[in-house]
C-alpha cells in the first residue's frame, strides 16, 4: 500500500513517536508498506510519522547514492544498505561534523546543507524483536540520523540557522498551506 506523504506544518511531524511491538504481523505489513511509499516517492528513506503514524519505524536504502559516493568501499556499502529500523535509538555520534545537502519528502523543492556526525552507534530490533548494536559511518550514518530525527519530531529545518529558517519561511509556508508541486501524493496539516 502507498500512503500519501504528510506535509511539513503537520503536527504529527513535530511529536515523539512511540514504541511499536515486535514481533508483530501489523509491524512487518507496515514496514513493506513504507519500503513502497518510499521507493514510489523515491526517497531514499521514510519515517513512520511522514505518513501520519506516530510510531518509532524507518526504513532506508542507500542504494541511489552508491554512484556518487567518493569512497569505493562506501559506494560498495550503499549497493546494499536496504533494511528497517524499529524502535530505534541513537547511543552516539562521534568524530567532526561534516556537512551534506539533504532534502525530504515531506518538504519537497528545499535542500539544505546540515551538518552532522559521521559515525553512530545505534541500537533497534528485528522484527522478531531482537536487539541489535551497530555502528554506521558516512552516507549511510547520514540517512539514519535524517529518519531519526523524524521519530524524534525533528526536521532537517530544525538543525538550519534561525537566519537561513527566517529565509525559507515563505516557501515553508506555501507548503504547509498545499502550494506545492510534488510527484507524489501528499496530504496537509495531518493531526
Amino acid at each position: 500500500m502507498v500512503y500519501p506523504i504528510v506535509a511539513y506544518g503537520s503536527p504529527v511531524l513535530k511529536r515523539v513517536a512511540e514504541d511499536v511491538e515486535v514481533p508483530s504481523e501489523e509491524t512487518k505489513q507496515f514496514i513493506e508498506d513504507l519500503f513502497e511509499t518510499m521507493y514510489a516517492s523515491k526517497g531514499v528513506g521514510l519515517a513512520a510519522p511522514q505518513v501520519g503514524v506516530s510510531s518509532r519505524v524507518f526504513v532506508v536504502d542507500g542504494s541511489p547514492f552508491a554512484d556518487d559516493a567518493a569512497d569505493p568501499e562506501e559506494a560498495e556499502v550503499l549497493k546494499t544498505f536496504k533494511r528497517a529500523f524499529i524502535n530505534p535509538i541513537i547511543l552516539e555520534e562521534s568524530g567532526e561534523a561534516w556537512g551534506f545537502e539533504e532534502g525530504c519528502l515531506s518538504i519537497p523543492d528545499i535542500h539544505e546543507t546540515v551538518q552532522r556526525k559521521p559515525t553512530i552507534v545505534v541500537e533497534s530490533q528485528t522484527l522478531t524483536g531482537e536487539f541489535l548494536e551497530e555502528t554506521f559511518t558516512g552516507l549511510p550514518a547520514r540517512i539514519i540520523q535524517h529518519e531519526y530525527d523524524h521519530i524524534e519530531g525533528v526536521l532537517f529545518l530544525d538543525r538550519l540557522s534561525p537566519l537561513k529558517r527566517r529565509m525559507l519561511k515563505g516557501r515553508l509556508t506555501d507548503i504547509a498551506g498545499g502550494k506545492v508541486s510534488a510527484s507524489y501524493r501528499m496530504v496537509f496539516n495531518v493531526k
